[in-house]
Formats: C-alpha cells, sequence, structure tokens
C-alpha cells in the first residue's frame, strides 16, 4: 500500500498555508496589485500568494472562471530556457517524452524522473526550435528541480547545454472569454493559436518586444499563459486587463485548486511525488510511443516501461473519487466498502465542486479497489463515509483545438 504524506486540511484558506515566515516571503510582480484589488495573501511555496480577493467568495471566484475570464498570477512558477547541441538529448534522459517529433512551437505536459522512475516534478515543455526550449516549473520544488538539473547536466555528457531561470511575472487568463478579451491587446490571430501551441505575439502599447504566450492553463477551460518579463509593463498589462471588470476578475489559489480538481489534474506533492511513477499516477500517455521500447533511454526506464508491460504489476493507482457530506481532504485514509477495517488507499486531494455540487477529489488506491464505479469509505472527522470511484475529468475540459 503507498504510503503519503499529507494532513488534513482544515479551511480554503489555511490548505495554501506554508511554513515560511511573512518577512522571508517573495512577492511576485503583481504583489502590490493584489493587495489594490483586497487580496487575502497567504505564504505559498515561499511566496506571498492571494488564496481570495474582496468581495468574492471561493465558489463565486470558481463559477467565474467557468463562464468569463479569470486572471491568475502564476510567477511564482520558475521559468527555464535549455538549449545548445544536445538539448533535445537531455531533455529526453530526464524526461519520459519524445521531444524530436514534438513540432516547434508546441508545449506539452511532461515530467522530470529520478532513477527509480520516480517524479521529482511534473513540468511544462514547450519547443521552440532544435535544441531550443522554454520549461515551466512548479515553485514549491524549485531548490530541488535546480539541483537536479544541474546534477543531470554535470554528467559530463552535456557539456554543450545550456540551462537559466529567469524570474518575471507569468500570468494565466482562463476561461470561456479568455480569447476575446487577449484579442483586445493584439494583432495577432489567436484563433490560430490552438491548446498546446505557443508563439512570440506583440502586446499593443505594452512592451516594444514580443512576449511568449501560450494556449494553457490549469483549470481545463480555454485559456493562455503569459510570461512578461518586465515587471512594470506585466503591471500595467494584468492593470488593462483587470479594467474589463465586467468580464475580468482576479481569482486566487483557493478557485484555482477547485478548477484544477474539476479538470482531474494533478498537483505535485499531491497526486505525484518522487515515490510515485507516471504510471502509478495514472498518467502513462506522458512515456512517448517512440520511447516505450528504449529501456535505457531516460531515468527510470526499465521500472517505468516494465510497469507499462505488466499493468498487474501496478499496485496501486490515481483515481478520481465522488462524495456527499463533509469533503475529503489530503491524508485521509480509504477502506473498503465491504470490508470497513481494511485500508486501501489515501486521499490526495479533495474540495466541494462548485460546478457539479457535492465533492470530487482524487485518491491514490490499491488494486483492485480502483476500478470506476467501486464503492468506497472515506475516514473524515472519525467518521467513514461513503465515496464512489469516478471517471475524470468530472467536469469536460474546453480547450481550443482544430476542428
Amino acid at each position: 500500500m503507498i504510503a503519503f504524506r499529507g494532513s488534513l486540511h482544515k479551511n480554503t484558506v489555511a490548505r495554501f498555508y506554508s511554513t515560511a515566515s511573512k518577512a522571508d516571503l517573495i512577492k511576485t510582480p503583481l504583489y502590490d496589485l493584489h493587495v489594490d484589488y483586497g487580496a487575502t495573501i497567504v505564504p505559498y511555496a515561499g511566496f506571498a500568494m492571494p488564496v481570495l480577493y474582496k468581495g468574492q467568495s471561493h465558489i463565486e471566484s470558481h463559477k467565474w472562471t467557468r463562464t468569463n475570464a479569470g486572471l491568475f498570477d502564476v510567477s511564482h512558477m520558475l521559468q527555464h530556457k535549455v538549449s545548445g547541441p544536445g538539448a533535445t538529448d537531455f531533455l529526453q534522459k530526464i524526461t519520459p517524452s519524445d521531444l524530436y517529433s514534438l513540432p516547434p512551437m508546441t508545449g506539452t505536459l511532461s515530467c522530470l524522473l529520478n532513477d527509480n522512475g520516480g517524479i521529482v516534478d511534473d513540468c511544462i515543455i514547450n519547443k521552440h526550435g532544435d535544441d531550443s526550449f522554454y520549461i515551466v516549473t512548479n515553485a514549491g520544488c524549485r531548490a530541488g528541480d535546480l539541483a537536479f538539473i544541474e546534477k543531470e547536466l554535470s554528467s559530463g555528457a552535456f557539456d554543450s547545454v545550456s540551462h537559466s531561470t529567469f524570474e518575471g511575472a507569468l500570468l494565466a487568463l482562463q476561461g470561456p472569454k479568455a480569447a476575446q478579451v487577449l484579442q483586445k491587446f493584439t494583432d495577432y490571430d489567436l484563433s490560430s493559436l490552438y491548446f498546446g501551441t505557443s508563439d512570440f505575439v506583440a502586446l499593443k502599447g505594452f512592451l516594444p518586444d514580443k512576449v511568449h504566450v501560450s494556449r494553457a492553463g490549469y483549470t481545463g477551460e480555454d485559456g493562455f499563459e503569459i510570461s512578461i518579463p518586465v515587471d512594470d509593463a506585466a503591471r500595467e498589462f494584468a492593470s488593462a486587463l483587470l479594467e474589463l471588470s465586467d468580464v475580468v476578475k482576479p481569482i486566487g489559489l483557493a478557485a484555482r485548486d477547485s478548477l484544477r480538481l474539476e479538470a482531474g489534474m494533478c498537483l505535485y506533492g499531491h497526486e505525484m511525488n518522487e515515490a510515485t511513477t507516471p504510471i502509478e499516477s495514472s498518467l502513462n500517455w506522458l512515456v512517448g510511443k517512440s520511447r516505450r521500447s528504449d529501456v535505457n533511454g531516460f531515468n527510470g526506464a526499465k521500472k517505468i516501461l516494465s510497469q507499462l508491460e505488466n499493468p498487474k504489476s501496478v499496485t496501486f493507482k490515481r483515481v478520481g473519487i465522488t462524495s456527499k457530506g463533509p469533503s475529503p481532504r489530503e491524508g485521509n485514509s480509504v477502506f473498503s466498502f465491504e470490508d470497513p477495517e481494511k485500508r486501501v488507499g489515501v486521499i490526495a486531494s479533495g474540495s466541494p465542486s462548485p460546478t457539479l455540487g457535492g465533492n470530487v477529489g482524487q485518491a491514490l488506491l490499491d488494486k483492485p479497489f480502483n476500478k470506476i464505479g467501486t464503492k468506497i469509505l472515506i475516514e473524515i472527522r472519525g467518521k467513514k463515509r461513503e465515496a464512489v470511484v469516478s471517471k475524470m475529468p468530472f467536469v469536460e475540459v474546453k480547450y481550443h483545438r482544430p476542428s
């Protein structure tokens, strides 16, 4: 049975607190804007981040993003550039992705792998050209990711590869009206930019240089992630977006979490960690088809490919769950419905679903209790409550794809 590090979350705001003192927190380029909009600021991954805004409840923020456009500050994420001869080979060693067949200006979800096939971090890899990549990794994994990449580069096989990181504003504009909003600020035809692709786009009146815009996000809605390296320009652009208040509102971490849960997306440290492989996290598709015969081609390949070839060897998997009543939270134990004393897994994440009603969550469950439709029991506040293993995503994703 999988062991899981976690504790019961008491409420929406407390869920996002880290142990850092306020004096030690890093402020993003949009910090003052958050304060101006009445944000509740909490420590998160060493940053001072907005969790809610004055006049907006968590549910209102969530539903606004599902129906209009929400602006998220994700500048706490770490942005990387990897380039030079051998860059593709390097990334194919530390990830299971097929980056050679990835078209230029296309991105993919991937993960950094340790030698045992465990997930060091998940990431988005954007290919700009042959041996030229832009990568975004998680804020909470900064130190570990940098140490991991430095160690992997130090092998001597990749001396020609250049790796650098940069701080700057990273904005996520998400929701069904995101495209019509962003189109007001550029002459670039955004309809030609599909989910998973990116380009360098001029924002009229804000910067002389183009900025990196990818059609991506963490909500299941259509949307964009916009990297703006100049702080003043980022603040001015975010302010201009928020002036369109009939369509755009600032959205914090609380809604970001419930939106990604409804979309069935993983959060590092919850649904995945260094003790879980992509297969155990139900991310088989991260392993590129061309990589599935290359036992020595990437870190942990022997174990991961063995799990792919022999599904019965995988003893637990990430699954979705739905329930009524008190919401399950990270760390809650899961038990067999037929044998309530038999512990069969643990909740990785859980939240009330503003879109559907009831609760949605994700769990790491032992086989055979992870089959869709299986009834389970979740221990919440000392009482075992009924839930059902359910298909993800819970809410249909609405990405902009070619027709």
